[in-house]
């Protein structure tokens, strides 16, 4: 402030001693006009400082100085003029209310000529902390943004600052009307600049920030003192809407609110948001019962702004409000059928008055604003009762589907909330046919864009809204309504099988049981709409065996959603008539022990192999019970559609794999069962894990019933890949054509998960020659690549674990041990490193578990051979040398593996023989493997 009295000489000089020439002109008066000028000046400050006279008098005597004269005081004098002023302005106490009105209006006079040093006074009072400036001073502000509106717009962030401050302090009616004069005043002077921005010297970007500074307080007065219940306001202090000055109070907060509005419409953002707000705030009191003199002050700021008092953007979607809300009826009329109606009043109005073209063109031509704000409007359009709002909807939602691809975020979900209101008119005469569907359309697209990430520009937590949105509208629909049974039952059926509206599964499942509820209770006696239902939405309805593989993949994913599981079950139970009459009284037992199973369990807790195996086993009882081949034929035609548009190694495909070949298995068309696992044989790439892995498990859980067939079918597609030979069998194909050992590889995994799945009392019989047999002669090449070592000891493992768990396999031999043995004894002499990594071990233990038992020399060279593996290893200072930390430990914790596995497998050993032959033979291995691997390395006794 001291800085800015200095500048007073720069500003405004001292008028210049006049010339000998000029006291004889005409201008000879002007020093003496000056000279006078100062007099008053000077005397008036003299008279102010020893309190002589009438206070007022001098102020007014000053005021009418400054106003009829353009010289300029001497700083001094200016300065010790508003430091009096000032005090008067502050004083508590001893200072009547005329002389701080005289005050003021000498400060607002003197600013003609020292407009920023009264302003950095004014400014100065505003900021100090914890302190509600004296009403004096706030009524200046006022009165300098109506004298000097442009010049006071540098300072308007501050000043707007302050009395953000300054609000919940407002507990009077007259502080609270000072304050709205402020607003009022202070937004005209804003919007005056901002509709001269072309010509002002500040930059167009300043209407962005200036309405940033001014929303917080808009926003308080919508929300508190236009927003604040009758209960409220009539216990403050102020009385604002009801006695005691209620009526001033009234008209000053209508008149701040709408030229806040005239600011904020300037802006597109911030129009938006004021919009939003007197939306908000109608609706809200449109809900409460006793607010018509809300509504109606309400109203009166919309008759403002229609009026063309603030300059509101063509095509304003709030102008057809205007009519409704002055229409109000009055507080003081008693509560009746007219104070009932109150709410469809406005929209009546709005219906009768705004044509359907206007709103195409809001729609079609506005700014997203308009947009936004003409969606809302037609929101409340179609809540009305009014006979003439309900003609008018047709056209209201067809102007609804200009707009329902528009790009905009905040444009769609106004879409969905107008969709929201008119599903819950219940106005299903007017629906057009995608009214249901565009629900589902935009989750889809919101889905869509959170998957691709950052390809698309709209925020992930607009599509998050947007799909919660959805979800609202789904789980809100009220199927009691009349039509509405057959109006929603074929729409809503159609997207239970679509993979990407499984996210409202949920809401959708809640929605068809209550249909059918309905329906079930109403005995299909229900008089509904002749039209409701037509022939392409029959046609569009989802096949039972649809429906039936999409429940189970929603079912099965419990750790995804537990949830979405108990919605698919609870659907299943409640189809179960509409997919297959024969499976009623199973599911009516099996589908409530599911949920049984799934109730009370946390996610983290449940298990999902151990509940993916209880769906499957649930399929496979369900399919027993289908005699009908054709029905059985479709179910796997739907689980192999559904698995060719699934993602990738997603757990959705991995488990429609294992639907499908249960699904084969409880077929009864042979050629069909034979077909299918002949194409997957034949089409998957052996290349790719994800489809070899689910190949396999179609195939292996083809063979549960259908087991000789499908071990046939494989033999028979094997010897047509591959060529018997002394050495093996070779790749029919040429060696560039394909990688023959991944085909291989995948083979060998075939035969032993068919014999993990095989019944058990065919097992044995075509155990040995046909599926040990194959797998040592694919196995048989000149180097093993990675994919066939894994797959050669996931092969014997699981042949043998097969053999084992046969009921009366004691009396069995399989005749290929002692070859299968020698196999992979010879790959750990070759290659004991790659041995150790792939589990040799733990194959060798199963094997040796079967008959027939090994003689004490080969159990003996057996163990030798496993022995030398591990302490040919390494020692920990040796698995350190070289490596990073991270490979380090890892040699490490597989050797430690390692170690425990050839515990477990000399434990087998130990079992079949002799006890003290056993450790004998124990010893002696271990003794000389100590000394084979030399005196430095000190690997297996610094295991121990």
């Amino acid at each position: 402030m001291r800085a800015l009295r200095a500048l007073c000489p720069c500003v405004c000089p001292p008028s210049r001693a006049s010339s000998p020439e000029d006291r004889d002109g005409v201008t000879g008066t002007v020093p003496e006009a000056v000279d006078t000028f100062v007099a008053i000046g000077t005397s008036g400050l003299k008279q102010l400082q020893d309190h002589e006279g009438n206070r007022v008098d001098t102020y007014r005597e000053l005021e009418h100085a400054l106003q009829g004269e353009d010289g300029c005081l001497p700083g001094g004098v200016v300065n010790r003029l508003i430091a009096e002023a000032s005090g008067d302005l502050r004083a508590a106490q001893g200072v009547m209310d005329d002389v701080k009105m005289a005050a003021s209006d000498f400060l607002v006079a003197l600013a003609r000529t020292h407009f920023y040093f009264v302003m950095a006074e004014l400014q100065s009072h505003l900021k100090v902390v914890g302190k509600v400036p004296d009403e004096a001073v706030l009524v200046t502000l006022g009165k300098m943004a109506g004298s000097y509106a442009l010049r006071c717009v540098p300072f308007a962030g501050a000043t707007l600052l302050a009395l953000r401050r300054t609000l919940s302090r407002a507990g009077s009616g007259r502080t609270l009307r000072i304050i709205c004069g402020v607003l009022e005043r202070w937004s005209k002077g804003i919007t005056m600049y901002l509709c001269s921005q072309k010509r002002h010297p500040f930059p167009q970007s300043r209407a962005a920030q200036l309405c940033g500074d001014l929303y917080p307080l808009f926003h308080h007065a919508v929300v508190n003192w236009l927003g604040c219940k009758e209960e409220q306001v009539r216990s403050a202090a102020c009385h604002s809407w009801g006695h005691s000055g209620g009526v001033h109070d009234n008209r000053a907060v209508l008149g701040a609110v709408t030229a806040m509005v005239g600011v904020l419409v300037c802006e597109e953002r911030h129009c938006q948001r004021a919009r939003e707000q007197l939306l908000r705030l109608l609706r809200q009191h449109q809900r409460v019962q006793d607010t018509s003199r809300v509504t109606e002050n309400l109203g009166h700021v919309l008759q403002m702004l229609g009026g063309g008092q603030t300059p509101t953007p063509r095509g304003s979607a709030l102008a057809p409000h205007t009519a409704g809300h002055h229409q109000v009826p009055d507080v003081t009329e008693e509560p009746g059928p007219a104070h009932k109606a109150k709410p469809s009043r406005p929209m009546t109005l709005q219906a009768r008055t705004c044509p359907a073209a206007v709103l195409r063109s809001q729609l079609r031509h506005g700014s997203e604003a308009q947009r936004v704000a003409t969606l809302s409007l037609l929101g409340e359009l179609a809540r009305s009762d009014a006979p003439v709002a309900r003609k008018k909807l047709p056209q209201v939602v067809a102007a609804v589907q200009l707009v329902c691809n528009d790009p905009s975020a905040q444009v769609q979900r106004a879409v969905l909330e107008f969709i929201w209101e008119l599903l819950s008119s219940g106005s299903q005469s007017c629906w057009p046919r995608d009214v249901v569907g565009h629900i589902f359309s935009e989750y889809s697209r919101s889905s869509g864009r959170l998957a691709a990430g950052g390809l698309f520009a709209w925020k992930p937590q607009e599509d998050r809204a947007l799909q919660s949105l959805c979800v609202d509208i789904l789980g809100s629909l009220d199927v009691t309504r009349r039509g509405m049974s057959q109006l929603l039952w074929p729409r809503l059926l159609q997207y239970v099988v679509p993979a990407q509206y499984s996210g409202v599964l949920i809401p959708l499942s809640r929605g068809l049981r209550a249909l059918l509820e309905r329906r079930e209770r109403a005995g299909c006696e229900e008089e509904e709409e002749p039209d409701a239902v037509d022939s392409p939405e029959q046609a569009r309805l989802p096949a039972p065996q649809a429906l039936l593989a999409r429940t189970l993949v929603l079912a099965a994913a419990p750790h995804t959603s537990s949830g979405r599981a108990v919605a698919a079950l609870q659907l299943l139970q409640a189809l179960q008539g509409w997919i297959c009459g024969a499976l009623g009284t199973a599911w009516a037992t099996e589908i409530p022990l599911l949920l049984q199973h799934l109730a009370g369990r946390a996610e983290s807790s449940l298990d999902s192999a151990e509940w993916e195996q209880h769906v499957l086993k649930f399929l496979r009882a369900s399919l027993k019970l289908i005699e009908d081949e054709t029905w059985s034929v479709g179910l796997s035609q739907q689980l192999s559609r559904q698995l060719g548009s699934s993602a990738p190694g997603s757990w959705q495909k991995l488990f429609l794999y294992k639907a499908l070949g249960t699904a084969l298995a409880g077929c009864r068309d042979l050629s069909h069962v034979q077909g299918q696992v002949l194409r997957f044989l034949q089409d998957t790439d052996s290349a790719e894990l994800s489809e070899t892995q689910g190949m396999i498990s179609v195939v292996s859980h083809a063979a549960e019933t259908h087991f000789n067939l499908v071990l046939d079918t494989v033999t028979a597609f094997t010897r047509d890949r591959f060529y018997e030979t002394s050495t093996g069998w070779k790749a029919q194909l040429p060696q560039g054509t394909e990688r023959p050992q991944a085909t291989r590889a995948a083979l060998m995994c075939v035969y032993s998960g068919i014999a993990l799945r095989a019944p058990r009392e065919q097992l044995l019989a075509r155990v040995d020659r046909e599926i040990m047999g194959t797998i040592l002669q694919l196995s048989r090449v000149t180097q093993r690549e990675m994919q066939l070592k894994l797959a050669l000891v996931q092969s014997v493992t699981e042949v043998s674990s097969a053999i084992q768990t046969v009921g009366d396999a004691g009396s069995f031999e399989l005749s290929s041990k002692q070859e299968v043995t020698q196999t992979l004894l010879d790959w750990i002499k070759e290659e004991p490193a790659d041995s150790l990594v792939y589990g040799v071990f733990q194959a060798l233990e199963e094997l040796s578990k079967l008959r027939p038992a090994l003689s004490r020399e080969e159990n003996r060279s057996l163990l030798a051979v496993c022995c030398q593996a591990v302490l040919s290893s390494p020692s920990q200072e040796g698995m350190k040398r070289g490596r990073t930390v991270r490979a380090a430990l890892n040699m490490q914790l597989l050797h430690r593996r390692s170690v425990e596995d050839l515990g477990h497998l000399i434990e087998t050993l130990l079992a079949a023989e002799e006890p003290s032959a056993g450790f004998d033979d124990v010893f002696l291995v271990s003794s000389q493997g100590e000394s084979v691997a030399g005196a430095g390395n000190q690997g297996f006794s610094g295991w121990q």
